[in-house]
């Protein structure tokens, strides 16, 4: 049951924003079926780690989620860092993107991909 979907409980959220961007994205950039969102973490950074939010395959280790129709591929020892975290787009004048409100960060550095715990 490992790599099992889970339809009910996802540990990130997305606003109506990002959900209408990141089907976007996947229609222009004409993404496989088999692709899916994938939110994560990486070390480096100005503070420590860094997310990871890019369409790709399912990996050993992941656990898959349906969002609003949009496929999300999570590895489960990520789930600690970013559960409760909400991802929104942002499309104005002074910044265009990707944005993470992740309650688990202690810090976060200014150019938003960055944070520690």
């Amino acid at each position: 049951m490992s790599n099992s979907v889970d339809t009910t409980f996802a540990p990130v959220t997305f606003t109506e924003g990002a959900i209408k961007e990141l089907k976007k994205l996947r229609s222009q950039q004409e993404i496989a079926d088999n692709f899916g969102l994938r939110v994560g973490v990486e070390g480096g950074g100005c503070s420590g780690m860094n997310y990871v939010l890019g369409f790709d395959q399912k990996k050993d280790g992941d656990q898959e989620y349906i969002i609003d129709d949009i496929k999300v591929f999570m590895h489960k020892a990520h789930q600690m860092y970013l559960l409760g975290m909400q991802i929104d787009w942002q499309d104005g004048l002074n910044s265009r993107g990707f944005t993470f409100n992740n309650p688990n960060a202690a810090s976060t550095c200014g150019c938003g991909t960055s944070f520690s715990v």
